[in-house]
């Protein structure tokens, strides 16, 4: 039985036939070339191909002077190569794909603007555009969150995957989102828990998503959001220059918002210290009350205190 491991040898490009000969000789040793035919049913020319194209990628190593006989080595080295080469040919398929797109849109829609901005319509798309996005983030996330909310549930799963891969997540929160109370707790504070950096501010000059450094999702916010359900993909552009200052500005302008209930000296529940992390967000006294019920009667004293 070929060795389950050689499979991912195919992953890193190894052709089909190198991958089964190499399992073989994994659980042979030394082997011939007409050794290896008779077991595989390849030919022996094929064989003796195989041999030569391991041997070159470091995989077995020749018994003597003779190519038709071989035997493993150790292939740490040569699966440094595999990568490397795996690495480069996926670069250069994801700009041939980017490249194939550019071409369809020069041809199809021949506007040099609508390479910059693509208009994205009706809910659903704008939810899988943004789950596409957000997944192919690989260094930072910056959002500024406001309602209404295209998602169909409030959980954000993909977030809190991307945080436990080291992406950075910063978040700024218009009050409204902190009030919806399913929304503060089934969102907000699983990925503030998680590790995401957040503010907030009472008002919010539109929705906003950017994913690296490489592109943003503007959507409606309320009360505009009764106009029409869309939002806007901005690519590198000036425009995009443009949001990723927005985001800054209101990121310095924010309050801090911590959620993570954590000990704050022996008097403080870490119920106690949620409902001081929302009171300092500028959350009223009546919304806190509402949101808080869990905290009892400790919490009733802090505020007649």
């Amino acid at each position: 039985m070929i060795p389950d491991q050689t499979r991912y040898l195919a992953t890193l490009g190894l052709p089909d036939a190198e991958v089964e000969i190499y399992g073989h000789l994994l659980l042979i040793g030394t082997a011939a070339v007409q050794q290896i035919a008779q077991l595989t049913g390849y030919t022996a020319e094929a064989v003796q191909k195989a041999f030569t194209s391991l041997n070159e990628g470091g995989l077995v190593g020749l018994v003597g002077n003779d190519p038709a006989v071989v035997v493993p080595v150790r292939p740490g080295p040569a699966l440094d190569l595999l990568i490397r080469s795996r690495e480069a040919e996926l670069a250069r398929a994801r700009i041939a794909a980017v490249n194939a797109y550019d071409e369809f849109h020069r041809e199809v829609v021949r506007d040099s603007a609508d390479q910059l901005v693509e208009v994205i319509i009706e809910a659903p798309a704008v939810r899988n555009r943004i789950h596409q996005l957000e997944k192919s983030a690989r260094a930072e996330i910056r959002a500024l969150d406001s309602p209404p909310y295209y998602a169909v549930s409030n959980a954000n799963d993909v977030e809190l995957e991307n945080l436990g891969r080291g992406v950075r997540y910063r978040a700024v929160y218009a009050k409204a989102a902190l009030v919806e109370s399913a929304y503060l707790a089934e969102n907000v504070s699983p990925c503030i828990k998680a590790g995401e950096e957040s503010r907030t501010l009472p008002e919010l000059p539109a929705k906003l998503l950017i994913v690296d450094d490489e592109c943003a999702v503007v959507a409606l916010s309320q009360p505009e959001a009764d106009v029409g359900r869309l939002a806007l993909l901005i690519r590198p552009s000036s425009l995009l220059s443009a949001l990723i200052g927005l985001f800054e500005i209101c990121w310095r302008s924010a309050l801090p918002l911590d959620l993570r209930g954590e000990p704050n000296g022996p008097y403080l529940q870490p119920s106690e210290r949620r409902l001081l992390g929302l009171l300092a967000a500028g959350m009223g006294e009546n919304r806190l009350l509402a949101a808080s019920a869990s905290a009892g009667e400790r919490c009733s004293a802090i505020w007649r205190d």
